[in-house]
Order: structure tokens, then C-alpha cells, then sequence
């Protein structure tokens, strides 16, 4: 029998839906990198635009492609990511959860919103993996992300990658959208520099009381929904993972679109 290589967990920043279709830093980064991973079975995704209350997982078969956005140019409407979905593995994965004191749930018609296709789309254009979406809970802690993390290390030698889609700095209401090469203000440097200073430190504790901890963690994140899948990645990768910064670059001032691997 065939075992799987082990797979990193990886956290990337889906920045603007735009992401999916324009030349940039960001998108040349996404674009190499499916081909420098060991090929999954499947694709389980944190996603920020998929918020519950408790761990939901999404058990389509065929999950539709979900355009949660409003506002840009018309071709991006016209985008479809028909990858399969994997019913049996989101059973598995919400039983695995369970056991691990959650209360999770399957949402059987439950499509693929743009923190999962964007940059899947640039990563696996074929589509053809199987892709398992998971929520996050907005009203839950960092801890309470990294716990759920912590239940899915297992997927890592099963050949599954676990990915947290959110942003890395993300308030929409202090973006330059004038300017998409504007210059990043102090605070979002400062918060993005205290991050990566503890994720290099390895030191959880502070990262997990980022809130009350980081500089300007208030402005970085009015809403905490896209910092959430980077505590689910990296609760994924087990004890004391290797912290491996592989994308840095911004747009419009302080969406910072950093990423991660975590293995």
C-alpha cells in the first residue's frame, strides 16, 4: 500500500476575490505553489467566509462554486471551481472532532464560498482534488481554533492538506482602494512584525492572546474571522511544528496576504 508523503498544514491570506484572476505577487506565489507540495487525496479548508457557531463541515459531493461577494468585474461572477467534494471524509473528519469534545456538523448542500476557491483555483486549476470546507466560529477564541486544529493533525499522514484561508491583517475600512500599491501604514507593520516575531518564537501562548497582546490588534482585525484559520493550521500541524514563512506582499495599503506552512 502506497503511504502518503506528509504534508505541511499552510495558512494563506485570500486577499480580494480579484486574487483569482489578476497578474500579482500574491497570485504568482498560489500559482507555483500546488506544484511544490506532495500531491494531496483532498483539501480541507478553513475558510473566513464560512462562519457557524460550532465546527461545520460542508458534505457535498458537488459542492456549487459560491460568488459571496459583490461589486467587482463581471468575468469573476462567471468563474466556476467544480472540484468534488468528499462526503465520506467530511463524516470522518466530524467524527474525528467529536471525539475530540466538539459538537460538530455536515451541512450535505454546503458550496464552496471564495476563502476556499480563490486560491484553490490558482493552486489546483484542474480541480480535481476533493475539497472538504470547514467554518470557523467568529464569537470562539484563538484557543478554541487551535484546539480544533489539534483534532486534525491525524490528516497530515492521511494525505490530507489542511488549509486556514483568511487574512493575515484584514480591515477593509482602512484599505486605500485608490491605490492598490499604496504604502503599508506603521500599525499594520507593526502588527504583522509582532506575528511573525512570535510564530518564529514559537511562542503560543502570546500568539493565543493575540488580541490582548499584539500592537493595534484591534485596528488589524475589527473582526477576528480571518485570523482564526491560521490558529487551525497550526493547531493541524501537531506539536512544535516548523514555522515557515513562504509569502509576504500587501495590496491597497494593510491587506497583508502573508502565508505560512506549518510541518
Amino acid at each position: 500500500m502506497d503511504i502518503p508523503a506528509r504534508l505541511p498544514t499552510l495558512f494563506l491570506s485570500h486577499g480580494s476575490p480579484m486574487l483569482a484572476i489578476e497578474d500579482s505577487p500574491a497570485g504568482r506565489f498560489l500559482d507555483k505553489l500546488g506544484e511544490q507540495l506532495p500531491w494531496p487525496k483532498a483539501v480541507l479548508v478553513a475558510s473566513a467566509h464560512f462562519m457557524t457557531d460550532r465546527p461545520m463541515l460542508g458534505g457535498h459531493a458537488q459542492p456549487h462554486t459560491v460568488h459571496d461577494f459583490g461589486g467587482f468585474p463581471e468575468p469573476l461572477y462567471q468563474i466556476q471551481y467544480p472540484a468534488p467534494g468528499d462526503p465520506d471524509l467530511a463524516e470522518q473528519i466530524a467524527q474525528r472532532l467529536a471525539d475530540a469534545g466538539l459538537t460538530p456538523r455536515v451541512r450535505e448542500n454546503h458550496g464552496l464560498d471564495h476563502g476556499v476557491w480563490v486560491p484553490l483555483r490558482r493552486m489546483y486549476p484542474q480541480a480535481d482534488i476533493p475539497v472538504v470546507p470547514l467554518s470557523v466560529m467568529p464569537h470562539a477564541t484563538a484557543a478554541q481554533h487551535y484546539a480544533l486544529g489539534q483534532a486534525l493533525a491525524p490528516l497530515r499522514d492521511a494525505g490530507v492538506l489542511v488549509i486556514g484561508s483568511g487574512g493575515f491583517v484584514h480591515n477593509l475600512g482602512d484599505l486605500d482602494w485608490q491605490h492598490k500599491d499604496a504604502q503599508v501604514p506603521g500599525w499594520a507593520q507593526e502588527f504583522s512584525d509582532w506575528m511573525h516575531t512570535m510564530l518564529s518564537a514559537h511562542d503560543w501562548p502570546a500568539l493565543l492572546d493575540w488580541h490582548q497582546r499584539a500592537p493595534h490588534a484591534q485596528h488589524a482585525h475589527p473582526t477576528v474571522e480571518h485570523l482564526m484559520p491560521l490558529f487551525v493550521a497550526l493547531g493541524a500541524a501537531g506539536d512544535a511544528p516548523n514555522v515557515r514563512s513562504i509569502h509576504r506582499s500587501h495590496e491597497f495599503g494593510s491587506l497583508a496576504l502573508d502565508a505560512f506552512a506549518f510541518d
